[in-house]
Parts: C-alpha cells; sequence; structure tokens
C-alpha cells in the first residue's frame, strides 16, 4: 500500500512525480537546443564575415574614425 510522500518512486510520492519529468524533459529540450546552436550569438547577417567586412560596416556606422579604420586595417593585413 502506498500512503504518501516516500511511496513512489521520486520519493514524494506519485503525486509529485509529473513535476519532476516536466523538469526533467525540460532539461533535456534545453540541452539539445543550446547544443544544436539555435540560440547563438550569430545572426543570419553575421555568418561568414571576415574581419575587414566588419571593420567596414563599423566605419561606415561612424563607430570609428578614419585613422583608427586605417590603422585597425593595416594591423589585420600584417
Amino acid at each position: 500500500m502506498m500512503y504518501g510522500f516516500g511511496d513512489g518512486i521520486y520519493g514524494m510520492g506519485h503525486g509529485f512525480g509529473w513535476i519532476l519529468m516536466i523538469l526533467f524533459w525540460g532539461i533535456i529540450i534545453y540541452l539539445v537546443i543550446r547544443g544544436t546552436g539555435h540560440w547563438s550569438q550569430k545572426g543570419p547577417g553575421h555568418a561568414d564575415k571576415s574581419a575587414e567586412d566588419i571593420l567596414k560596416e563599423r566605419y561606415a556606422k561612424g563607430e570609428i574614425n578614419k585613422e583608427e579604420f586605417d590603422r585597425m586595417k593595416q594591423d589585420l593585413r600584417s
């Protein structure tokens, strides 16, 4: 016979087993999604950009000035 807490397979009775099962599957799904790179930092527009392309974008946006652009471009090529 089962008499409340401690009798079930999870040690807390059958009433709480579904909570642990949801938690278990939630963790499994999270790990699978994280492992596939679905939530990676790269968006669709960032795939295969070179360092020089990123530098050109930063210059075009005004994040860096001409001197910084030239210096960084030279550093990348050396």
